[in-house]
């Protein structure tokens, strides 16, 4: 299913995975099989919530409503909730009939899989701190801010989804080097930065004006870009535990952002009790690139 010969530049990458199908996840695949079974039982809340666990559906959900309505009614939908609400439960499942799931694409490539895996529960994990933090902050529609960080790092997955080879090419070079920057190397492997495909696929795709803001860091001067810059840094660099060296910067941004101690912060995140005494005194230190992030 993969496309060996592979664009050379921004605009070709951008017209593969804008007219590609986009796969999602085999639990997903399996849970919507389960939830079309029982139609006549399932609501709209129920396929939120299986739509919110996998940033593939998600963004394709989104996209195709983009596709339908009237333009006033399009740029109204920027959550999950209300482009489910908008087309109904049966129509839903008519519209998602019988996706890809990711797991087929790579099934000749198992460390392809895995590094495409790591990066949706980093996704998933980024989009709980969102919705829980923008909560806290009493933010005007907290399904907008999850759904940013669930998408943020959407450019990512697609490029393990399509290119495999380049996206270990791009994780080995920042494992061997982390003092890289990973824009850098993936201008130096795909001739331009991930965050560039995935605006425009945001352009292409006429997500809501409102929702390619909140993924842009770009916009870092808004305190909502910087909810969900924050739970994807820390979605990142806890991924693989809580000792990375940029933990306690992110510690103190999100205590600025919430006005809050870190003694609160620490008893939100409902860590081990171990891994207490040394993140509450933990000194500030400067970022290094984690060696799983390509974006």
């Amino acid at each position: 299913m993969l496309n060996k010969r592979l664009p050379q530049d921004l605009a070709g990458w951008l017209m593969l995975v804008s007219d590609a199908e986009i796969p999602i996840l085999r639990q997903t695949v399996r849970r919507l099989d389960k939830a079309r079974q029982q139609v006549e039982r399932v609501n709209g809340r129920d396929i939120t919530d299986i739509v919110l666990q996998d940033p593939l559906l998600a963004v394709r959900v989104v996209a195709f409503i983009q596709s339908v309505g009237s333009k006033h009614l399009r740029s109204d939908i920027t959550n999950i909730a209300s482009a489910v609400m908008m087309l109904g439960v049966e129509p839903f499942f008519r519209t998602f009939e019988k996706p890809l799931a990711i797991e087929s694409m790579l099934s000749q490539q198992p460390q392809a899989l895995l590094g495409m895996l790591q990066v949706v529960l980093r996704a998933q994990r980024a989009s709980r701190y969102a919705h829980e933090w923008a909560f806290a902050r009493h933010d005007m529609n907290v399904e907008e801010v999850a759904l940013a960080a669930l998408l943020h790092d959407l450019a990512e997955i697609l490029l393990w989804c399509f290119a495999p080879e380049l996206a270990m090419e791009i994780r080995s070079l920042l494992h061997a080097d982390r003092n890289l920057r990973s824009a850098s190397v993936q201008q130096q492997v795909l001739g331009f930065p991930l965050a560039d495909l995935q605006l425009a696929l945001c352009e292409v795709w006429h997500l809501p004006a409102l929702l390619t803001t909140l993924m842009d860091d770009g916009n870092g001067q808004l305190p909502r870009v910087q909810n969900v810059k924050l739970a994807v840094n820390l979605a990142r660099h806890s991924v693989d535990g809580w000792t990375d060296a940029a933990i306690p910067d992110d510690f103190a941004a999100i205590e600025k952002l919430l006005h809050i101690s870190r003694e609160t912060l620490l008893a939100r995140l409902q860590l081990p009790p171990e891994l207490l005494p040394g993140l509450m005194s933990g000194p500030a230190a400067g970022r290094s690139a984690s060696p799983n992030r390509l974006a």
